[in-house]
């Protein structure tokens, strides 16, 4: 063979052999990248054309496919879109899935590794492939109690089973009707996702767990009096609580609100003080036990750590080197703390469960076409937030905020509720954001609750977290208890 056909010889074979890596690389290495890639149009008609399971609340579909005669095979139905839209999402031709519709695409669509079985009987039968039914841990009656109390104000709530953390209930306001999303006709599909692109209220974002993170406020003072009684302080110990404290290196004082005294002289008690929610005798508290040991409590009650739900929550946070006045604004929840309704949702059931911290879970079981469960949710342990005896006395003193104190609108009759208040501050010239955090019953929880009302509600600059948030969070226990 002479040289320029040896050349051309290896130039062809190095071409071929580029051919063969480069379809093995695309066909094998790349194949379920792009199988999974929402702008894949095959994928979606492969997707459409079998029935898609239904994600399931209660016994009854709130997300379902329906046979129609196009080229897609099945539309998506939402038939309670707004009250579920922060747990189901969309499913869209045109922009993909959120919520549940994606982090459990794989069991809806039968392609889960659970389902293995399922889809080599359907193969040696030739029966079509049908996804699975997705059924979820949300109570009906909670969700729809905090659709309801939420009654379209900007706000959140989340709702737990602090033994087992199952989510009783997620619930985002404004909310959005995802059937709008789900249509098959394009340039409809395509306005209506601009129009809730540019609606101020961003009602595609789920506030429950993501998007913007908020000041927690009062509710933050949960965690500084965990870490005070952790480090030795009793509930009946005096703090020091003077009308208005001075802060080291700055002029700045805190406040209480109303300018209000916390007793009748500079001192009161832990227990007063939480019940009363004084920013003073917190604030000081903050300073004395310093930061670091604010924010290994905040992280033991799970500040910091990335969680899914399965949906993704936005890590709460506490300031990484605040200095002694920012770390006494911090201890009253304000400076650069943040924290999700999930997340001051799981301080609560931490508490309402002696201190143990269980992971938040929605998916309760999955099902094939034929009720087979194929998946089901086993409780796990998160951490130990707190002992069993700072829970016991946190507990003790939360049933006094709602006793007596600014919670008193989180009552319900013939039981016993634990809560805290919170009004946060997030910028200027802003009305503040109304919190409640809270569990019931306090001898024997069956639920733990989160609500945050955006920037006061109706109530704007009146706002409190006792007048706001509390009667929504009583709402939604009632509904648990009841049952």
């Amino acid at each position: 063979m002479n040289t320029p056909v040896r050349r051309l010889a290896t130039v062809v074979l190095v071409m071929f052999l580029a051919l063969m890596v480069s379809a093995t690389w695309v066909q094998f290495v790349q194949a379920p990248t792009l199988n999974a890639d929402q702008r894949n149009v095959r994928t979606l008609y492969n997707e459409y054309g079998n029935a898609r399971g239904p994600i399931v609340v209660g016994g009854e579909s709130v997300a379902l496919s329906e046979p129609v005669d196009d080229v897609f095979g099945y539309q998506r139905l939402y038939p309670e879109p707004e009250v579920y839209a922060p747990v189901t999402g969309f499913y869209s031709v045109v922009f993909g899935r959120t919520g549940l519709e994606r982090e459990a695409n794989d069991q809806l669509t039968g392609r889960a590794d659970s389902l293995f079985w399922t889809r080599l009987q359907d193969l040696l039968t030739g029966r079509r492939p049908q996804g699975s039914a997705v059924e979820t841990t949300i109570l009906p009656a909670a969700q729809e109690a905090a659709y309801e109390a939420l009654d379209g104000l900007r706000g959140a709530v989340v709702a737990l089973d602090p033994r087992t953390g199952a989510i009783l209930a997620m619930v985002s306001t404004p909310s959005f009707d995802p059937n709008l999303l789900a249509g098959h006709d394009t340039a409809v599909v395509n306005e209506a996702y601009r129009a809730l692109e540019a609606d101020e209220d961003r009602p595609m974002v789920n506030r429950a767990i993501g998007g913007d993170t908020y000041p927690p406020g009062s509710t933050f003072k949960l965690v500084t009096a965990a870490a005070a009684i952790e480090a030795g302080l009793d509930p009946d110990d005096e703090v020091f609580a003077p009308r208005e404290l001075d802060l080291p290196l700055t002029s700045a004082t805190v406040q209480n609100y109303g300018g209000s005294a916390c007793d009748s002289g500079d001192t009161t008690t832990l227990k007063n003080a939480l019940r009363i929610s004084c920013n003073t005798a917190f604030a000081q508290i903050g300073m004395d036990l310093g930061a670091d040991a604010l924010r290994r409590q905040a992280e033991a009650f799970g500040f910091g750590e990335a969680l899914r739900v399965p949906m993704r929550v936005t890590p709460s946070t506490f300031p990484s080197d605040p200095d002694a006045p920012q770390t006494a604004i911090s201890a009253i929840g304000q400076f650069e703390v943040r924290a999700t309704p999930m997340q001051m949702a799981m301080v609560a059931a931490a508490i309402a469960n002696d201190g143990v911290q269980m992971q938040p879970y929605l998916v309760e079981r999955v099902r094939t076409a034929d009720l087979a469960v194929v998946e089901e949710a086993s409780p796990t342990e998160l951490r130990r937030s707190v002992s069993p005896a700072t829970a016991e006395a946190l507990t003790e003193m939360m049933v006094e905020v709602v006793r007596s104190g600014s919670g008193t609108a989180a009552q319900i009759g013939g039981v016993e509720v634990a809560g805290k208040t919170g009004t946060a501050q997030h910028a200027e010239g802003e009305d503040p954001h109304a919190w409640f955090t809270a569990f019931a019953p306090a001898d024997d929880p069956q639920v733990a609750v989160a609500v945050v009302v955006e920037r006061g509600g109706s109530l704007g600059s009146e706002a409190t977290g006792g007048r706001v948030a509390a009667p929504i969070a009583r709402a939604v226990m009632q509904a648990v208890i009841d049952g």
